[in-house]
């Protein structure tokens, strides 16, 4: 959420130096039918103060019930500790959010994949979102050591079309592939989400099983099927140019701070509305809830301009 107090960004950051104390204690180019070289990397900006403005308070109640997200989250069961974590947190936050295990698990309800293989485990669980998805038009691709912060997310896309093909995250770049970083988590639109379960289709374009002489992680194979029907990895920022998305916990983001930017250790750190953190344990994502969602400094009313509110009956911070 924005606020005109910054009361995000506090709070991160009030989170984040609990993150600080506990950690101190404690090249492939597919051969497709579109052109590279002809796409100009295109950075999906989140609105500004001053653009909210431009709804009528009918307009934003409008968007904010259009804007729902279906998170996929990815889960296995020798991790079983970072999945309880992500249930119990910020996954709460999603308008509905699904687990996709590798294999079945008494201790926490999950979508049983039967399938051992990365890439072919996550063809199906978009596949089954896609097929499950109902009126959300929003979808967030995340692992379970992935922190992230829905209602920012909702932000970003805001006044973007579904319709359109969106495919946004931290951008990184092998050979002449852009891709999104999985880690950080994968921002999608029914559009782009449309497309890539056509595609799955065709094992000329978009193999179950790789046919390369090395093994590619499944954020390239997904930015390769992506590519072939002209879905390409969008950079995620907020209107100061600053990125959403970081595999970096906080506490990582302000140590490096503190060591390139010691006179403005906060501006230097993080974007107010970012959306994703992660490399955190999950006592220290636990703490990152707390900064949050729940740390306010008594005697200070925010005035949000947008409010998203939670899912209905919904147990979350």
């Amino acid at each position: 959420m924005l606020s005109e107090g910054s009361s995000f960004m506090k709070g991160m950051i009030m989170g984040g130096l609990f993150c600080l104390v506990l950690s101190l204690l404690g090249s492939f180019t597919p051969g497709t039918e579109s052109n590279s070289e002809d796409h100009h990397h295109h950075h999906v900006k989140a609105p500004s103060k001053d653009e909210l403005k431009r709804f009528t308070d009918s307009e934003m109640e409008e968007i904010r019930q259009q804007v729902q997200v279906y998170c996929i989250i990815m889960v296995q069961p020798k991790f079983l500790v970072y999945w309880a974590t992500a249930k119990d947190t910020w996954s709460k936050h999603c308008d509905r959010a699904v687990f996709y295990t590798s294999e079945s698990s008494k201790a926490l309800e999950a979508v049983d994949l039967n399938e051992k293989d990365e890439w072919a485990r996550l063809r199906k669980a978009l596949k089954h979102a896609y097929d499950n998805a109902g009126d959300l038009r929003w979808f967030f691709l995340a692992q379970p050591t992935t922190f992230a912060i829905i209602e920012n997310l909702k932000y970003l896309v805001l006044a973007k079309d579904p319709s359109e093909p969106f495919y946004i995250g931290h951008t990184l770049k092998s050979g002449e592939l852009e891709f999104v970083e999985y880690e950080s988590g994968i921002v999608l639109s029914y559009e782009a989400l449309k497309r890539l379960v056509h595609v799955f289709r065709d094992e000329e374009k978009c193999p179950e099983r790789g046919r390369s002489l090395w093994k590619l992680s499944e954020e390239k194979q997904l930015a390769i099927c992506l590519k072939y029907t002209g879905v390409f990895a969008e950079n995620g920022e907020d209107a100061q140019g600053k990125g959403l998305f970081s595999s970096k916990g906080v506490d990582s983001l302000i140590s490096d701070s503190m060591k390139n930017n010691p006179t403005n250790v906060v501006e230097g750190c993080c974007s107010d509305v970012a959306v994703t953190f992660s490399g955190m344990s999950p006592s220290q994502m636990q703490v990152m809830m707390f900064g949050v969602y729940r740390l306010r400094p008594y005697g200070h009313n925010f005035h949000d301009s947008l409010v998203f509110k939670p899912p209905q009956d919904s147990d979350n911070d």
